[in-house]
């Protein structure tokens, strides 16, 4: 289901302005703190009326201003996701999850209770109140009890802020289970391009109230002037081969053998993987003798210089782009230019299992 946003609204010395329509899927709104981002996820939740705009999935509409229109919010069917979880600390997880049916309508079929328990793998935590829990337990519980209100929509803002990264490790494969088996759509935020390439179908990213860029992760991440320059990363389809003994996995991609750690997913399994462009280095001859064991061949497609000493080299690996962030000196002493053969080199360790994803 499409998700429309059109909004405008002002505050003192900050406006809102958007406009865009996002295909169905897991919508993220990437960008800095005080860039929209938690704005317009209050006004799709009703917590905010905007001075202007439409909000819709598909063909139900929950604001449309011109014609006076505003669901209300407790109305929107919506499952939010918080940050902090926010169970019933005295009730069980069990009752935390059938509190979500309350909310289900009596016409409506929410998915069944064991279904969700499987899919989030909280089966041994049922009887236990919040206080027992892990961070990313309730985090996980939090998830099930939206999903049982039979949502239209589901948002989840920050929800993994809080966490630290191991915690956030053990979330980011229950909220792609969430994406690729569950029709509701996802309206995500997040400031954390870890995420964004992860989970992401399509990434809004906001800078001071404006859309910078709207797309596919794999284009949105590699646009230093929607990202940041730090930020820019590839998004490479990969898929798994073997996994050795040495601890390592071996990948098949577009530009050749990549070896990671070992990554989840038996052979045949077909995965996404995260590079950031700082991470890349450069050779125009087939290097020996490296520790490095990655190296990717491609074709330089575009080399985009930065506003400082550094610039964007863009490599095409079959249908695929790989970026490197070199410095602009690198690139005159090696003379690069687009058309010419260019080897991608890259440490094993250097991709973490939080940017492996599937």
């Amino acid at each position: 289901m499409t998700l429309q946003l059109a909004l405008r609204h002002r505050f003192a010395g900050f406006a809102l302005d958007v406009d865009v329509t996002a295909p169905p899927g897991v919508t993220v709104l990437f960008g800095p703190s005080g860039s929209g981002k938690t704005t317009l996820i209050n006004a799709v939740a009703g917590l905010l009326r905007p001075d202007a705009g439409r909000i819709a999935v598909a063909d139900w509409v929950l604001l449309d201003t011109k014609a006076r229109y505003c669901l209300p919010r407790h109305k929107r069917r919506i499952g939010y996701v918080f940050q902090e979880g926010r169970l019933f600390p005295h009730l069980t997880v069990r009752q935390n999850l059938l509190y979500g049916r309350w909310f289900a309508p009596r016409n409506v079929t929410p998915e069944p209770l064991d279904r969700v328990v499987e899919m989030l793998g909280i089966g041994a935590l049922l009887e236990r109140r919040p206080a027992a829990l892990s961070g990313g337990e309730k985090s996980r519980v939090a998830i099930g009890r939206a999903l049982l209100s039979a949502p239209r929509l589901i948002l989840a803002d920050e929800p993994l802020a809080a966490l630290d990264e191991a915690r956030k490790a053990e979330i980011l494969p229950y909220f792609e289970r969430l994406r690729d088996e569950i029709s509701v759509p996802i309206l995500y935020v997040s400031h954390a391009s870890v995420e964004v390439a992860r989970l992401a179908t399509t990434v809004i990213a906001l800078q001071g109230g404006r859309v910078a860029a709207i797309g596919p992760p794999e284009r949105v991440l590699g646009d230093a002037s929607a990202v940041g320059a730090r930020e820019v990363a590839s998004l490479l389809r990969a898929r798994v081969v073997a996994h050795h003994d040495d601890g390592l996995s071996e990948l098949a991609t577009a530009a050749g053998a990549l070896h990671l750690p070992r990554v989840a997913g038996a052979p045949g399994t077909v995965i996404r993987v995260r590079i950031a462009a700082s991470d890349v280095i450069l050779s125009r001859a087939a290097p020996v003798g490296l520790s490095a064991l990655n190296i990717l061949q491609g074709t330089i497609a575009e080399i985009q210089p930065g506003r400082g000493p550094a610039a964007r080299v863009v490599l095409a690996v079959g249908a695929e782009r790989l970026i490197a962030r070199v410095t602009l000196r690198a690139v005159a002493a090696l003379s690069l230019q687009p058309g010419q053969t260019c080897y991608a080199i890259l440490k094993s360790v250097a991709v973490a299992p939080e940017d492996v994803g599937r």
